[in-house]
């Protein structure tokens, strides 16, 4: 392993090491998503404490996180197996942060930004899958986990010399959603549009409280 491919390595494992979510949240001031909602520090769960802006922030900047380590690695030339690896220690920072006691999210998004320099043709695939996932079902965790499925056919298609490394990633993604998939065959995952109708009820639960606060005064 050259140098520069070590150095990316780490570079990438730092990059994902800064939890979006976290951030965005504090700067917000709204609850720490580690101890609200289902506990994970990622778009999905701030989308559950904090609202669409918020989570859409969040969104961003883990798909960045992910997606400028590799894009710089793929512009050195780094050959294709640690560019692969490149891509994991960015998942592996989000998963295991070191600046935040290596308590992080799931990586689905950040994986998606690593996965991204390969090429525009398999984002648009990613970006189909998941989309079509999520509106058939209403689940974003299924479509984390059938993307993750299918993200390694994608690649064998497009660029087969990124097959293997992208299937280590998928398997990843695929081992920290092991309790949502055990809560999807048992049917207690929450939909997406559910939280969104939580979510408005709770803001409109709490303006009609402090209206008739205001009334009382």
């Amino acid at each position: 392993m050259s140098a520069t491919a070590l150095g990316m390595i780490i570079f990438a494992y730092l990059c994902g090491s800064i939890s979006s979510a976290i951030l965005v949240c504090r700067l917000a001031r709204l609850p720490d998503p580690r101890t609200q909602g289902s506990g994970n520090p990622g778009a999905t769960n701030v989308l559950r404490v904090g609202g669409r802006a918020a989570a859409a922030t969040v969104l961003i900047f883990d798909v960045l996180k992910g997606m400028i380590p590799v894009w710089l690695a793929y512009k050195l030339n780094i050959p294709p197996m640690y560019l692969g690896l490149t891509a994991i220690a960015a998942c592996l920072g989000h998963i295991y942060p070191v600046f935040f006691g290596f308590k992080g999210g799931k990586g689905v998004a950040t994986a998606f930004g690593a996965i991204a320099p390969i090429g525009w043709d398999l984002t648009g695939l990613m970006t189909g899958t998941w989309l079509l996932t999520l509106l058939l079902s209403g689940y974003s965790s299924l479509g984390a986990i059938i993307s993750a499925l299918i993200a390694p056919f994608y690649v064998w298609w497009f660029k087969p010399q990124f097959t293997f490394p992208v299937a280590m990633l998928s398997c990843l993604i695929l081992l920290r959603h092991h309790d949502n998939i055990q809560r999807l065959w048992r049917g207690q995952e929450t939909k997406i549009w559910t939280m969104l109708k939580e979510k408005r009820a709770a803001k409109k639960a709490a303006q009609a409280a402090a209206k008739n606060d205001n009334n009382g005064k």
